[in-house]
């Protein structure tokens, strides 16, 4: 069964992101918490990325940073920020760094029924700044990315 995705704008400021996983919540929750994990699905195939480096302190006040690079590019594209809230299977929270426009994302992971149920909520600083993320079709991957740490979880799943 494949589990629908939705995005919606909530407001002038707030983009929220839904989708199903026919896993339990700590399966759900563990990729986004380990770099080793992490790197195996983060990255929007389509998008012609590579990640380079991906740092993960995930714990209220610990840091991450992810670089990649992109074959057009001529230098790596770095992304950073402090994690504000972690509760084990339940929620992440994190700033965006790279620039004054960046959100502040919080992910929420509920189990019902033994699947998991994931929300991602972006907070941004301005009307201004949502705009100019969706025209510029970087909040577009997020499907499949979703759709990449799904087809992880399956893959993993049959090892436990």
């Amino acid at each position: 069964m494949k589990n629908h995705i939705t995005t919606e704008r909530k407001s002038d400021r707030e983009m929220i992101v839904t989708r199903g996983f026919d896993a339990p919540v700590h399966i759900v929750f563990e990729p986004w918490t380990k770099p080793e994990l992490f790197r195996q699905w983060w990255v929007p195939k389509s998008y012609g990325l590579s990640l380079l480096s991906c740092e993960m302190d995930v714990r209220v006040g610990g840091r991450y940073r992810l670089e990649f690079r992109h074959p057009a590019a001529e230098q790596p594209m770095a992304f950073f920020g402090t994690y504000t809230d972690v509760i084990t299977n339940a929620c992440i929270a994190w700033t965006n760094e790279e620039s004054e426009s960046g959100a502040v994302t919080t992910v929420t992971f509920e189990e019902r029924g033994g699947k998991t149920h994931l929300i991602i909520h972006d907070l941004y600083p301005s009307k201004d700044a949502l705009d100019s993320e969706i025209s510029s079709g970087a909040s577009a991957g997020m499907g499949e990315t979703l759709d990449q740490l799904e087809t992880f979880i399956v893959t993993i799943m049959k090892f436990i």
